[in-house]
């Protein structure tokens, strides 16, 4: 059901509809409480980050693609262990304020480790990283029990 908002200063009535108010607000709490946080403030009062991730497979391979800005290639490791890929390293900060000249840092520095489940058996020993622009791409071959494979059926 619809109400009338009564406005003084309107010249016509405008349709108010408080549900509708509230999905929106309600929208925007689970928005923002179900996505994951790319920083995690501490009880210490620090912020520890997490760099994301996106994933995806090919026919052959499973990959996955971690955004790291700032982060050096030195600063970063990577290992599997099981069903388990781990990344870690640290952003450190290199700007030195002095007299107490900062306005304003949002961007998040220090340690971050980050664990993914992966989703199907991977050849470990064939695994490949490469960085660039900031980006860490990994190439999981994946396991021979899994790639697809193609029948032929003989016609009589």
């Amino acid at each position: 059901m619809a109400m009338e908002r009564w406005s003084p200063f309107a010249t016509s009535l405008e349709r108010w509809e408080p549900f509708r108010e509230i999905e929106s607000e309600m929208n925007r709490l689970f928005d923002g409480f179900l996505s994951r946080p790319t920083a995690i403030a501490t009880g210490a009062g620090t912020r520890v980050w997490m760099p994301v991730l996106d994933m995806y497979e090919t026919k052959d391979d499973l990959i996955l693609n971690f955004e790291l800005p700032g982060v050096r290639e030195k600063d970063v490791s990577l290992s599997i262990t099981g069903d388990l890929l781990t990344l870690k390293g640290e952003r450190s900060f290199n700007e030195e304020l002095k007299d107490g000249n900062d306005y304003h840092v949002e961007r998040v520095y220090g340690k971050f480790e980050r664990t993914v489940r992966l989703p199907m058996p991977v050849q470990a020993d064939r695994v490949k990283a490469t960085y660039r622009d900031g980006v860490l791409e990994v190439r999981l071959p994946k396991a021979d029990e899994v790639k697809p494979k193609e029948i032929k059926i003989d016609i009589l």
